[in-house]
């Protein structure tokens, strides 16, 4: 596939962003969706709710058992919401004993379902009021995080600088843009379009911060790109064509272990989104993660049971 077609789709996603934030009505906006105030995530509608607990996932009333004694709690990618991003994974987890969790963050103000366009940092906000909010009714000491995409990097923001770091054990992230992305080399083309980069930051900074170079990741990645106590698990795929060069999406430090899909199953041909959404082999990755001292090898194989 030609390299300009591979990006046909992510660049098509960063155009309707922009353009369902500069032209949503305002009367749709509420407080609460306010992405530069927002510390909090707003609650989701009952109906999201109500498909969550019907699949076994955001019961506040689940106690983590001595096998799994840590909730899991799932960060979106960018577009995503608390539901669609984890119909796939959230089951997964549940079926296997854990207690699991999602959020939606980085709301817009006038811009409905779409989440994850807000300030990142303000998004880490809204992640570090969430997991108080899970350990408060699960009675635990720490959680597990997974995330999709910006999902696996914002909470890096959340460890570093808001405190997480004593609140979590470890963080897997399914093809996290942990030094951003290039977008197949096409972000470097936004200075040759006057304006462009001004409307992208002021209209949808979630965007903006994720481009490679940004200035929330520099500070972000200033200084290495861990922290002590919690383990770090990122899972990428080649194919990914929103992450690019995939590779960018590795860490360095201690307690990390970087897997590329391929490597596991040389099949595999998931891209960046269906690592998060459907790809079994990083289900059961992301299973290993979670409880080390039961993991088994993952193959080919993996996607039955």
């Amino acid at each position: 596939m030609l390299p300009w077609k591979r990006a046909f789709g992510p660049l098509a996603a960063l155009l309707l962003a922009v353009t369902a934030a500069t032209t949503a009505p305002a009367v749709a906006a509420t407080p609460t969706a306010t992405p530069t105030a927002v510390t909090a995530p707003a609650p989701a509608p009952a109906s999201v709710n109500a498909a969550a607990a019907s699949s076994g996932w955001n019961n506040y009333s689940c106690k983590p058992s001595a096998a799994h004694p840590r909730p899991v709690v799932l960060v979106h990618g960018t577009f995503g919401n608390s539901v669609d991003n984890w119909l796939g994974l959230a089951p997964y987890l549940v079926n296997r004993g854990y207690c699991v969790f999602s959020l939606d963050y980085g709301q817009l103000p006038g811009v409905p379902f779409f989440n994850g366009l807000g300030p990142i940092d303000k998004s880490a906000e809204q992640l570090s009021a969430y997991v108080d909010r899970v350990l408060a009714a699960t009675g635990a000491p720490k959680a597990d995080i997974v995330g999709h995409s910006q999902g696996g990097m914002m909470p890096r923001h959340y460890l570093k600088f808001l405190g997480g770091a004593q609140k979590v054990n470890a963080l897997v992230g399914l093809a996290p843009d942990n030094h951003g992305t290039t977008l197949l080399g096409l972000t470097k083309l936004l200075p040759h379009f006057p304006g462009a980069e001004d409307l992208l930051t002021e209209k949808t900074p979630g965007l903006a911060d994720q481009i490679a170079g940004s200035a929330f990741l520099t500070k972000l990645n200033a200084g290495g790109d861990t922290v002590p106590g919690v383990k770090y698990t990122v899972i990428a795929t080649r194919y990914d064509q929103v992450v690019t060069p995939y590779r960018s999406q590795f860490l360095s430090g201690p307690d990390v272990r970087n897997v590329t899909l391929q490597d596991l199953c040389a099949v595999d041909i998931s891209e960046h989104l269906a690592i998060g959404l459907i790809d079994r082999i990083a289900f059961h990755e992301v299973a290993n993660a979670l409880d080390p001292g039961r993991a088994t090898p993952t193959t080919c194989a993996s996607v039955i049971g």
